[in-house]
């Protein structure tokens, strides 16, 4: 039995051996930071990776689940006695990604041209690169660290499909007198009721599934937020409007206007004339692009080329009928109304004949 037994134990053992390169493997597929770049390298005992998006953000973890957290890995890179740590999460797509960004960027960082959109603060880059957010920080800034940075975003991989598509909201904010860093895209309560927007989750009714942006913007008495409400349907935005205007918000005066979809809201240090200046400039356009040919090319529609053909040969043999009795008809009759006359004379001959001897 001991035997038995052993042998049962060995084969266990060669299995697991040579099914760890496989774990392995499968393991490492789902890791998305690369292993090196630009002469950096990762070190394999500083790889964490996490599911849960309270252990990368024990405050705004509910946030990150508004955006569609997948997952995220954190990693210590080095190059020549400098290291670089990376954290860097994945969302289900480029929005989630973005509507990230714009919670964490903050107004006196400055903008880099790193992945799909950066901004740094010192030794602190903040970017995003399709549905990957990352946040790297350096031991020293250096003339090459952009391009470094630059490395590591075209090393992260690429969504695909829909997945890779931006919202189209944020074009609605007008950029005239707009603070930088202060634009922000959110898609669930718990982000409006962190950023601090006045107006309550149970009023913009998230059941309704609509997006939300906001930006900050100069005035001559000070600042004033702008907030556009971005429901997917025109019916839905003008019911929510009187709604909105009703309310008792907090931080006042506020102005409120609707077009197609959107329900742009102004409030803070801003006068009445500029708050109109600001809400005139917000307008819905929309964007129909027709995705589906509305017929076949004509090189590849071959089942119409024959139907074509099988129509002309039909119309040119009516087309043959037709005229072929209304020639035979009028000859009739002018027969019986011109006997003799017109056709059928009785010195023409039917038959040319040459008379040849």
């Amino acid at each position: 039995m001991v035997s038995a037994f052993s042998r049962v134990l060995s084969r266990y053992f060669v299995l697991c051996v040579l099914l760890s390169p496989c774990l392995s493997f499968a393991q490492g597929t789902n890791r998305f930071l690369p292993r090196d770049f630009s002469g950096w390298k990762i070190e394999p005992q500083s790889i964490k990776t996490a599911a849960d998006p309270a252990s990368v953000d024990t405050t705004d973890g509910a946030v990150l689940s508004e955006y569609g957290f997948l997952d995220s890995e954190i990693g210590t890179y080095s190059r020549n006695g400098r290291k670089m740590q990376i954290k860097a999460a994945r969302f289900k797509d480029s929005t989630g990604a973005y509507g990230a960004f714009s919670y964490y960027v903050q107004p006196r960082m400055r903008a880099e041209t790193v992945g799909d959109k950066a901004a740094s603060n010192n030794a602190r880059i903040l970017f995003y690169k399709g549905n990957i957010l990352v946040d790297a920080s350096l031991e020293h800034v250096t003339a090459m660290s952009g391009a470094d940075l630059r490395s590591l975003a075209d090393a992260l991989p690429h969504p695909q499909g829909n997945t890779a598509a931006l919202p189209t909201l944020p074009g609605n904010l007008p950029a005239q007198s707009q603070l930088p860093n202060t634009s922000r895209y959110l898609i669930g309560p718990e982000a409006l009721a962190r950023l601090g927007v006045p107006i309550p989750p149970q009023l913009v009714d998230f059941s309704k599934s609509p997006e939300i942006v906001m930006a900050q913007y100069r005035t001559s008495a000070g600042q004033a937020t702008l907030t556009i409400i971005g429901y997917p349907t025109p019916q839905m935005a003008r019911e929510k409007l009187p709604q909105l205007q009703a309310a008792s918000l907090p931080g006042g005066p506020f102005y409120f206007k609707r077009t197609g979809p959107f329900v742009a809201v102004i409030n803070g240090a801003i006068s009445a004339d500029e708050a109109q200046s600001l809400l005139a400039s917000v307008n819905y356009d929309a964007d129909i692009t027709w995705n589906q040919a509305t017929k076949p090319r004509p090189q590849e529609d071959r089942a119409g080329f024959i139907v074509a053909l099988v129509l002309l040969c039909v119309l040119v043999v009516l087309a043959a009928a037709i005229f072929g009795f209304a020639f035979g008809g009028l000859r009739l009759l002018l027969s019986k109304l011109y006997p003799n006359k017109v056709f059928n004379h009785s010195d023409s001959a039917d038959i040319i004949r040459l008379d040849l001897k």
